[in-house]
This record gives structure tokens, sequence and C-alpha cells, in this order.
């Protein structure tokens, strides 16, 4: 990423670390808020999604008519957003369009959808396209402050909760068998009676963390809840920041992943989860670089070298070195 403009850097050309990020784009914004706007709202930010400079280059009658909704309703959705009102938005919109062509980057949304006569080749393409957006997009927008903040309540844990339903249940464990590679007692669980017994016994120093790409499912809300109400630091990870897991989550992290017609919220969001669940492993990593460097170091060799249908047994002379999946 080039650095941003009047940022420090050293001789290398290298921006300083403590340079502010770029904030996410509008339309990254107004993606993760579509859910939480009212139906005339949601049409308006749509419109925002599907083509930014058009709407940079309509007047707010023009964009009321497109939308088949009123100017009062595209007042309101401007300040639903965050901003003071349509001009605001339009400068907004135009300039973060020309600061994309200057770096050579459409604005307008790639179709990922796929269609029934597409060609494998096609499907093929909408697809790498989607998930290097979501990767993409994850990272431009995810708040390195809270990050942070989350990876030292992680470092200073008792122990540790990880919450996931359906496909976030995958992202859950693979963040534990994560954690557990460094030496840091996590669980991960995906049943919610067992969710709910795990997190009442949770206290002050403990950390749960929810992962949810809607933010509204009720089995890790209520999960999430009761750690909170037991003291424990709360974090969720969701694509949707002002969906209702955010009551009970004392830090949010958000994803940018987008859905397609083949590929829901529990697909195009695993990719994107996975891309934030790996800066807080790697940020733990180094804040505890010597014992993660160790318990490494540990756990790796306890499974190298092994073959099917061998056991390790002390004293046995190195092979050659296996093929672990750690």
């Amino acid at each position: 990423m080039a650095p941003e403009r009047g940022a420090a850097s050293n001789g290398g050309g290298r921006t300083d670390e403590a340079t502010a990020k770029a904030p996410p784009s509008t339309v990254l914004r107004v993606r993760s808020l579509l859910p939480s706007l009212a139906p005339a709202e949601q049409r308006v930010a749509q419109r925002i999604i599907d083509d930014p400079e058009r709407v940079a280059a309509s007047s707010i009658t023009q964009l009321a008519r497109d939308c088949d909704t009123s100017e009062a309703t595209v007042i309101r959705f401007c300040r639903t957003i965050d901003f003071t009102g349509y001009r605001e938005l339009r400068l907004t919109l135009a300039t973060e369009a020309g600061q994309a062509r200057g770096a050579g980057i459409s604005t307008r949304e790639v179709a990922g959808d796929i269609n029934p006569d597409d060609t494998l080749v096609t499907v093929v393409e909408k697809i790498a396209y989607t998930d290097a957006r979501a990767v993409e997009d994850t990272a431009s927008q995810l708040d390195v402050e809270s990050l942070q903040t989350v990876i030292e309540a992680l470092a200073a844990a008792r122990r540790i909760d990880l919450y996931g339903v359906g496909a976030s249940a995958f992202v859950a464990a693979d963040f534990q068998q994560k954690l557990h590679r460094i030496g840091l007692t996590s669980f991960a669980w995906s049943d919610n009676h067992v969710m709910l017994t795990s997190a009442a016994l949770l206290a002050e120093g403990d950390v749960a963390i929810a992962i949810s790409h809607s933010g509204t499912t009720i089995d890790t809300i209520n999960a999430l809840a009761e750690a909170q109400r037991r003291g424990a630091t709360t974090v969720a990870i969701t694509n949707f920041p002002r969906s209702p897991i955010r009551r009970h989550t004392d830090h949010l992290l958000t994803t940018a992943a987008r859905e397609t017609t083949f590929r829901s919220g529990a697909t195009a969001s695993r990719l994107a989860q996975l891309t934030v669940i790996d800066c807080l492993f790697v940020g733990l990593a180094q804040l505890r670089y010597a014992d993660s460097r160790t318990a490494l170091e540990t756990t790796y060799e306890a499974v190298r070298g092994l073959r099917v249908g061998e056991t390790r047994r002390p004293g046995r002379s190195e092979g050659a070195r296996g093929d672990g999946d750690g």
C-alpha cells in the first residue's frame, strides 16, 4: 500500500508505523450498514454500492427518482451513515472515485453473481475476484487500534472462549488450534448449551470471542451476553457493525465480505473472518515472541517425521522431515 500523502517515512521509503490508516471507503461502510437500514434507505444504499460515480454526479432529485423514494429519505439516509447531508456524501464519493481512477481501480462493483449460463472459466474468475476483494476490503477497514487492544487482552487472558455456529464454527476451531499451538488455554464451542455453560464459568480476566457474519445468530449472541455478564472481556467478529451482537461487545472487529447467489454469507465470510483471525494470531505471537516460538517449535517437533502407522518413541533417531499439518 502506498504511503498516505504527507506521511512520514524513513530513508528506505517505508511509511512510519504510527501513520494513521486511511478510513474505509464510503462504499464499504454503506455495504456494512445495509441490513440495518429501512427498506427505502436500502435502495439508496444499493445504488451507491452498485455505481458510486453515478451517484456522485446525480442531484438529490435524480437519486430519489432512481431509487423510487423521496428527497427526505435520501437526506435521512445520509445522516444515518454519519454525513451531514447529501452534498457531503456526493463530495466524498466524487473524491474517492477520483482517487480510485488515479490508482487505476474501478469503483463499480464487478458482477460477482454466478449466472446459470456462465462458463466454468467465468465462474473461476468471479470467485477469485470475490475472494480477493473480501481479504483486501477486510484489511483496509480493520480497526488497528481495536485489533491491538484485543491482542493485549488475549495475551493476558487466563482462558479464551470462542463461539461460532455453522461456517463460523470452523473459523473458531481454526483459531483455537492456532492459540493452542502457542500454549494459550482456549476452547471453541458451537453447541448452544455447551457455549452457555462454558460462558457461565468465565470471569474477569477471561476473553470471549464470538464469530458471526450476520451478527444476528441467537446462539452466539446469547453465549457472548452470558460471558459479558460474568465479567469477561467480549469481542465480536462480524460483517455488520450495527447488528444485534454489538450490544454485548466490548471490542468489535469487522469483516467486509460480499455475498452472491451461490456464495451466501456463510461461504463468502470465511476468508474475511480468517483474515481477522490471522491478524490476531500473528500479533499475539509477536507480543509473546519468546514463549510463542518455543511452543511452536515444541509442537512441531512432536509431529515431525511421523508416518502413517508409526509411533514416536523416546530415543528414536530423527528421520526425514515429515509433512505435518502444523
